[in-house]
């Protein structure tokens, strides 16, 4: 079988290639082995789970909680309990941020309704940026 190089592993991936040397220094990737011209030789597997941990970061997913779900899916006759808890605390902390996301989308449309289209000194805009106790929502 052809060995896969680290710009096909990237490419077929969707990860960098920095990214690639990354996650193998930081053991979510298995250090691959080496061509005689001492180049990281990748296999299908490897590629599989690039493709995983990409996917997982998209999601917002931390290291450390792939970290976890990448050996739950090497031992995958185990209960699936552990990558139930950690999707759900994932799902906890994106609709907190939709929350918060809303609040400023409200501020920021109260804003933008209250000017005035006039000139600086009576911009509705620039006047609550200055004075964050004009706010009418809680953020962050």
């Amino acid at each position: 079988m052809k060995k896969i190089t680290i710009g096909e592993a990237a490419r077929r991936s969707g990860v960098k290639v920095p990214t690639v040397r990354y996650y193998e220094s930081i053991g979510l990737l298995a250090v691959p082995s080496r061509s005689e011209g001492n180049q990281r030789s990748f296999e299908p597997a490897d590629i599989n789970r690039l493709t995983f941990i990409r996917h997982a970061r998209e999601l917002g997913f931390e290291i450390e909680a792939i970290r976890t779900l990448l050996t739950l899916q090497d031992d995958p006759h185990q209960s699936c309990a552990s990558a139930d808890a950690i999707a759900k605390a994932r799902l906890v902390e994106v609709e907190q941020r939709i929350r918060s996301l809303m609040a400023l989308k409200a501020e920021l449309e109260t804003m933008v309704e209250g000017c005035g289209h006039g000139r600086v000194d009576q911009c509705r805009v620039i006047e609550v940026l200055a004075d964050h106790g004009q706010c009418t929502h809680s953020h962050h």
